[in-house]
């Protein structure tokens, strides 16, 4: 399968923030989110073919037991099933990070949905010709059901202004979601604007009742790759 990247960190967003874990972080995107944090897997495709032997390999060697796959899209590759199965079988805490536009049936302990707000639409980003095709497919309420109902699950919302929560609580409510399972975490590449940002949704999760996911990789490490 293609991958951008293997590296042991710790996590840096959702529920699980500040645990180790190895990243297996997979190339190729069906969206294409104009803030994007990882374009080197969906607007430009980086990485190479390793076998899910390989990756299985490299976890059993570094991983303290928990492992995330992420993207890029990773329900997009079929071999996501395989390698889901052989993180199992190596007693791995699975996290898969997804945008929920696909749906599979894999092993999994934690389902981390981001489905795409209004605000990752590129209408202007190279000359907006993804912008049509990314916001047809940015929601999709049958696979986002299916998660919800079939898996552990977190929902992941990228908040840039404080309007787009009109739109979380529009996903959240037709999903029938448990408001302690969303968590809104705010849009950037350096600590300052998610510092900022921040301050504000803190404010709208104490009215909403949802949970405030931090950035760590940005406040950490900025937009370095790897960490």
């Amino acid at each position: 399968m293609k991958i951008a990247e293997l590296f042991y960190s710790i996590q840096g967003e959702g529920i699980l923030a500040g645990t180790p874990a190895v990243f297996v972080r997979t190339s190729g995107c069906n969206l294409r989110c104009v803030w994007c944090d990882a374009g080197y897997t969906s607007w430009a495709p980086e990485g190479r073919d390793i076998s899910v032997g390989e990756i299985v390999a490299y976890v059993r060697e570094r991983s303290r037991g928990y492992t995330v796959v992420t993207g890029g899209e990773p329900m997009i590759l079929p071999e996501i099933v395989e390698l889901c199965r052989e993180l199992r079988e190596a007693g791995q805490h699975i996290t898969v990070e997804t945008a929920g536009t696909v749906y599979r049936k894999l092993e999994c302990d934690l389902m981390s949905v981001s489905p795409k707000l209004a605000n990752s639409v590129p209408w202007e980003r190279e000359g907006g010709r993804w912008a049509e095709r990314h916001n047809r497919l940015r929601i999709q309420y049958d696979v986002l059901e299916n998660l919800v109902r079939h898996y552990n699950y977190q929902l992941k919302f990228v908040v840039a202004r404080p309007e787009d929560v009109g739109e979380v609580k529009e996903i959240v409510g037709r999903l029938g979601a448990e408001r302690e399972r969303v968590l809104l975490m705010p849009e950037g590449t350096d600590a300052e604007t998610i510092a900022e940002r921040g301050r504000w949704i803190v404010e709208i999760c104490k009215r909403e009742g949802f949970r405030y996911s931090p950035r760590l990789q940005v406040d950490l490490w900025g937009a370095a790759r790897g960490f």
